[in-house]
């Protein structure tokens, strides 16, 4: 019985998890199109590009971070029955949203200035970055409206769409690239400022092209968002934020520790540098499969929890954290087999494929406690516990990953610094952390709400 469980729960989740996973692909495959037709006009424009999107990544998730908290919202709402309250929850949730992506153009022309001419950089390589993000930050209103009906959809268990709007946003991006940077069709040549105006509009295509979905689809029909428009209610947008920016913040912490460990090598060498970020990308690449999982989690543990049924929430995280160990064993194997291949796929260095080699060994071995801490986290978004994640994430990459990195990589206190090595061994140490913290977070949810059930049965 427990084995079919896990197989029908696996597929469920696999069903709900694919697109989402496609969809973080083709997002990935839209950068690197940019990085890739803007480095073939110059290496100043793509270094332009790299450099902008670096700016823009950060800012961009933490907005996502708050609009994610969506999709728990919604599945708790559905697996309750109560549709009627998702169309006024995902219209709170859009007035954030379009407030955010206002923010972004107005934090553009207030502080980018500034910002920019601290860079001590050459003075074209300045003017494309600033140029780019000029650019870009128009399509911000757009995928911040686009996010809020992905995660509504997706909070009622529909992907798919997810999916498909990717695939067209992809199939804009690159001939927009190709028009705006190399100023075809009439349009100026403006180089790799040129994938700013190509991702603006992906932007808004991607948000119109849910709009049309959301506005057509039958199967939205049980929870309709235009029968009736909602204006701003704070005690609603409240409990949205509540929920978002502890979210939003643990990206953040995530994301930053990555940048800040990347300036702390430098000092390295360009070697060190670039086999760090080879190591990095492909680890990332390979992150995609556990977070889609974990994406899917929160609609499922979601669902469960609105529809009350605990012991059901609690077989789907266990199960799910089972699967996703089982597929991380898989990728695991194959980045050990293949992890020279792989780095020459990057670089030509010998130099610089065996160290990356080398930090991907470790990369191996961290895919399993990252599998279990952001399926964790997933499933406790589902429950609505986000603090917890919040401060659990600090404390992991802050204050272990981090601290152990500085200690192994940067001085002889416990052995003789080893550099890259010792900060990988750091995301190793900060992600066990997690994993560890996480899983008994959860445990604490689940043994509450079985308390809370016995409390309730007893006379």
């Amino acid at each position: 019985m427990h084995l079919k469980t896990f197989i029908e729960q696996s597929k469920s989740l696999m069903k709900l998890a694919y697109p989402i996973l496609i969809a973080q692909l083709i997002q990935n495959l839209m950068s690197f199109a940019d990085t890739v037709m803007a480095g073939r006009v110059s290496a100043t424009d793509m270094a332009a590009v790299a450099v902008a999107s670096s700016i823009w990544l950060p800012l961009i998730l933490t907005i996502y971070g708050v609009i994610i908290a969506l999709s728990s919202i919604v599945s708790q709402l559905a697996g309750a029955k109560q549709f009627q309250n998702i169309a006024k929850m995902t219209y709170q949730t859009a007035w954030i949203a379009l407030t955010l992506g206002l923010f972004l153009i107005a934090l553009y022309y207030l502080a980018t200035p500034l910002f920019i001419e601290q860079l001590t950089i050459e003075k074209e390589l300045k003017t494309l970055i600033f140029d780019y993000l000029g650019f870009i930050v128009w399509g911000a209103p757009g995928f911040c409206l686009y996010l809020v009906l992905r995660n509504y959809c997706e909070g009622l268990s529909f992907t798919r769409p997810t999916m498909i709007i990717s695939v067209i946003g992809l199939l804009i991006n690159i001939p927009a690239n190709y028009i705006f940077i190399y100023g075809k069709l009439g349009a100026p040549a403006l180089g790799g400022a040129g994938c700013g105006v190509a991702t603006a509009i992906v932007y808004w295509a991607m948000f119109f092209g849910m709009l049309i979905y959301t506005f057509v689809s039958k199967k939205l029909a049980q929870a309709p968002l235009f029968q009736k428009a909602y204006w701003p209610q704070w005690y609603e947008i409240k409990n949205v934020l509540k929920l978002g920016i502890p979210i939003a913040l643990s990206l953040l912490f995530e994301v930053s520790l990555f940048a800040v460990v990347a300036i702390l090598l430098t000092p390295f060498g360009a070697q060190v540098v670039a086999s760090h970020q080879i190591a990095l990308n492909f680890s990332s690449l390979v992150f995609m499969v556990p977070l889609s999982l974990a994406m899917a989690v929160t609609i499922k543990v979601g669902f469960a929890v609105g529809n009350k049924k605990y012991q059901q929430a609690k077989e789907f995280c266990f199960n799910s954290i089972l699967f996703g160990l089982l597929l991380a064993i898989f990728t695991a194997i194959l980045t050990f087999v293949f992890r020279y291949q792989i780095a020459a796929i990057y670089t030509h260095d010998q130099d610089v494929i065996n160290l990356a080699a080398g930090l991907m060994f470790l990369a191996v071995l961290y895919q399993f406690s990252d599998t279990i801490q952001v399926i964790s986290a997933g499933a406790l978004r589902g429950y609505k516990d986000t603090k917890s994640v919040l401060y659990i994430t600090f404390v992991s990459y802050w204050l272990v990953g981090l601290t152990v990195g500085l200690i192994l990589g940067l001085t002889d206190w416990v052995i003789p610094k080893i550099g890259p090595y010792g900060f990988w061994i750091g995301f190793i140490s900060g992600l066990s952390t997690a994993a560890i913290l996480l899983g008994l977070r959860l445990r604490v949810i689940q043994k509450r709400l079985e308390q809370n059930i016995a409390n309730i049965n007893t006379p």
